[in-house]
């Protein structure tokens, strides 16, 4: 199978004749299948798949086919296909197959994208590894004894090991970009607001973004093109006009660049990743950008910060899985109480339980004020701080992730070792503001890693930009 980075390259081929869309889809489906002991795939969709790519040939041949014909692309398992199945990777929602579509598949098929399957994730979407999913590990395919990353590290894993061309993630705290960074691909999040939640599998509501991995931040822009804008079922839509990113992808002109002084002296940041940023660094200023470090002296707040708000949302959210209503009821219930407790406890992994443990005792009484309460305002001083960086510069540049991608069962024992994985990412999230990964280089041991650009809100087409030129100064 020939392996193809972007979607310009099938479209070249589709133009010659040499392929079609119905083989391409056998030659993916066939690759899932080669690869299954990566786990990236919890469910293939061959027959809506190949039925998609038949109508897209035939439109092609017509003239009439949308622009994202061609294109191959996979849904993490939260995000919602009708009459498919979804489960957020987890025991509580196994065989609930969904009644509608969520609008960022709605409009991903009306410009004829082909969904070609679902991808493991961790279990509601927590978790920095992929080693919380209660359906198993995703392997990363450039050293299957070590993690891919998460929560979106299935969809991270089928575009590194070529499964499929392109997928989507969600982004609650880095799970787009962190295992993007792990696996060697492009991962973006788009600006709070930017893309529909409707029919996500909610964890954290105010965190959420859904975002593309893909070889190339064209194809990302062009996804996003598509999935971007108002949407009635969503009122946290911001009514900002989106752009035809994909033909904005220039720098234009000398840049202001911003780097987090405190990432690049923290003593836990890879000495290899240390030094690549450095030399990118070095190689902006020879281009003649301006890239001066600014100091940002709340890192060690944003990841409790984080925590503490994301679990609060998370319990709040995960109360409708109570074994009634709809998701996994325990055969061992007698009555309503044991219904919901034997249910949620054995539906609900041990991260999620922690998670929905931690989130309700923030919010309960006496408690409120000294940690929620406190949270938001630390959130607030987050967001201020980031946005007086950025009235000064034009964009953020930080390292993705402190290191490479480790080895499973290394964190696993400290669940604060494990949080600060994502110790770089979580300020897009808490801050609402757009960021991405793009492929930055690898470690001697042969392990990818990436750097991260963020920039001002719903500056999609310039973070996108500036992310495309350091991947091609690379």
């Amino acid at each position: 199978m020939k392996r193809y980075r972007s979607l310009s390259e099938i479209r070249t081929d589709l133009s010659a004749g040499s392929i079609t869309c119905a083989a391409l889809v056998d030659q993916y489906l066939q690759r899932i299948e080669e690869r299954k002991n990566l786990n990236a795939f919890l469910e293939a969709f061959p027959e809506s798949a190949r039925a998609k790519a038949i109508e897209v040939d035939r439109k092609i041949a017509a003239k009439t086919a949308g622009k994202l014909a061609g294109m191959v692309i996979a849904l993490k398992d939260n995000i919602c296909y009708k009459d498919h199945k979804v489960s957020a990777s987890s025991k509580i929602l196994g065989g609930f197959v969904s009644p509608y579509s969520s609008t960022v598949v709605e409009r991903l098929l009306a410009e004829d994208a082909i969904i070609i399957g679902r991808t493991n994730c961790d279990e509601f979407a927590m978790g920095s590894s992929n080693e919380n999913s209660s359906l198993g590990n995703v392997l990363n395919p450039h050293d299957t004894k070590r993690v891919p990353g998460g929560s979106s590290g299935g969809s991270a894993a089928a575009v590194a090991a070529d499964l499929c061309l392109a997928a989507l993630g969600t982004d609650t705290g880095g799970s787009i970009r962190q295992p993007a960074s792990f696996c060697g691909v492009v991962g973006f999040k788009p600006t709070y607001g930017r893309v529909s939640r409707w029919g996500i599998i909610a964890y954290a509501s105010s965190f959420d973004q859904v975002g593309p991995l893909t070889h190339t931040v064209e194809d990302a822009a062009l996804i996003m093109e598509v999935i971007a804008g108002v949407d009635e079922f969503d009122s946290t839509l911001s009514s900002n006009l989106t752009e035809e990113y994909s033909k904005k992808l220039s720098v234009g002109g000398k840049k202001r660049i911003a780097y987090l002084k405190e990432c690049l002296e923290s003593p836990g940041l890879d000495p290899e990743i240390k030094e690549r940023m450095n030399n990118i660094i070095a190689q902006l200023r020879n281009d003649g950008h301006t890239v001066e470090p600014a100091e940002f002296p709340y890192l060690d707040y944003m990841v409790p910060t984080y925590y503490i708000l994301t679990t609060a949302e998370a319990s709040s959210n995960l109360a409708r899985y109570d074994g009634i209503r709809y998701g996994y009821r325990s055969k061992k219930a007698t009555d309503l109480e044991s219904t919901y407790k034997k249910s949620r406890s054995e539906g609900f992994g041990p991260e999620v339980t922690r998670r929905i443990m931690l989130g309700t005792f923030v919010l309960s009484a006496g408690y409120y004020d000294a940690y929620y309460s406190k949270g938001q305002k630390v959130r607030r001083l987050l967001r201020n701080k980031t946005e007086e960086i950025l009235k000064n510069f034009d964009f953020i540049l930080c390292p993705s992730t402190p290191g490479t991608a480790f080895e499973f069962g290394a964190n696993s024992a400290d669940p604060i070792k494990m949080y600060l994985e994502d110790i770089f990412t979580v300020q897009a999230n808490l801050t609402g503001i757009p960021a991405i990964s793009v492929p930055a280089g690898k470690s001697k041991s042969g392990l990818p890693f990436g750097v991260q650009v963020m920039g001002r809100n719903f500056d999609e087409s310039g973070v996108m930009g500036f992310a495309d030129y350091i991947q091609k100064i690379g």
